[in-house]
């Protein structure tokens, strides 16, 4: 048993200072895989401070709270593992599986500019349900429905950024970026759906600067949460197109990425260059989206 136990805590210290000895590629990694999936970030910190609107100002830290430790649990005990193991036996798949996303992030951004423009506001289950409790259990459970669906587009994102890298780091890499980009993600929506109660109270001090700081944040909350909305549709518009571009490129679509960097070469390369390929991103998004979006309307319609 001594032996064992020793054995192990000998494999243990192997690891620790493995890891410790990949610590500055695994911080560069992880900065790499979480620039990429910035997009998507947006997306989820623009997304998720609708699920406590309508509840009580009281309930709205907790909820977060949940939702952020349902986060966690779908990063880590879930999409985690699968990611490892993706790696590990069917590496060529990281390009498909990162159009299906894409195209996914596509048809979600041209759903909410559809809706926009046609003046709708979808169907919200949630106004039939009257009981406080039931309702909050509801949300809770909505937004990490979502937050799965965006959290796997993270994972991707970065395990296709650290591919290359061994199991361990990549493990550590990923780990990382969950847990940073859920910290970050939440934190910002908690400061964002906490913002108006920060400004009632400062419009209530005696000081005239706080009463001016207070009725600025009062009034600039609805203001932040439609541009939010606003950036994180085109954001992921833009991050679906990017990903249909770069991933279809990887297994032979070349045409679309070789126009769009052609274009970008000639629009003089630089920012001016990046705005290029940005916005030639975001047109193809929307039309792959779009697209995607009729179909499903039509089947939708032809089921009802």
């Amino acid at each position: 048993m001594a032996t064992g136990l020793v054995a192990l805590l000998d494999d243990i210290a192997g690891l620790t200072r493995l890891a410790a000895a990949s610590l500055d590629d695994v911080g560069a990694a992880a900065t790499k895989a979480g620039t990429k999936a910035a997009g998507v970030v947006i997306d989820d910190t623009a997304v998720t401070p609708r699920y406590v609107v309508g509840l009580s100002p009281k309930r709205e830290l907790p909820i977060i709270g949940k939702i952020a430790l349902g986060s966690i649990r779908n990063k880590l005990l879930f999409l985690l593992p699968a990611a490892l193991i993706l790696s590990a036996v069917a590496p060529w798949a990281l390009p498909p599986l990162l159009m299906l996303g894409g195209a996914f992030l596509c048809f979600e951004g041209a759903e909410k500019v559809i809706e926009a423009l046609s003046g709708g506001h979808g169907e919200d289950v949630d106004e039939i349900v009257t009981d406080p409790v039931a309702l909050e259990k509801q949300k809770v459970a909505g937004a990490i429905r979502t937050d799965f669906i965006l959290s796997a587009e993270i994972m991707v994102i970065a395990l296709r950024e650290v591919a290359d890298q061994p199991l361990l780091t990549q493990a550590v890499t990923l780990a990382l970026v969950a847990l940073a980009i859920t910290a970050g993600v939440y934190g910002v929506v908690a400061l964002i759906v906490k913002a108006d109660d920060v400004g009632l109270y400062l419009a209530r001090r005696s000081s005239a600067v706080a009463q001016a700081i207070g009725r600025g944040l009062v009034k600039g909350v609805p203001v932040l949460m439609s541009a939010l909305a606003i950036i994180g549709t085109a954001a992921m518009i833009w991050v679906g197109g990017g990903l249909l571009l770069h991933s279809g490129e990887e297994i032979g679509l070349t045409a679309p990425a070789h126009l769009v960097h052609d274009l970008a070469e000639g629009a003089g390369g630089g920012a001016i260059g990046w705005v290029v390929t940005a916005a030639l991103s975001g047109v193809l998004g929307l039309i792959v989206g779009g697209v995607i979006a009729l179909v499903m309307h039509k089947v939708h319609a032809a089921r009802h």
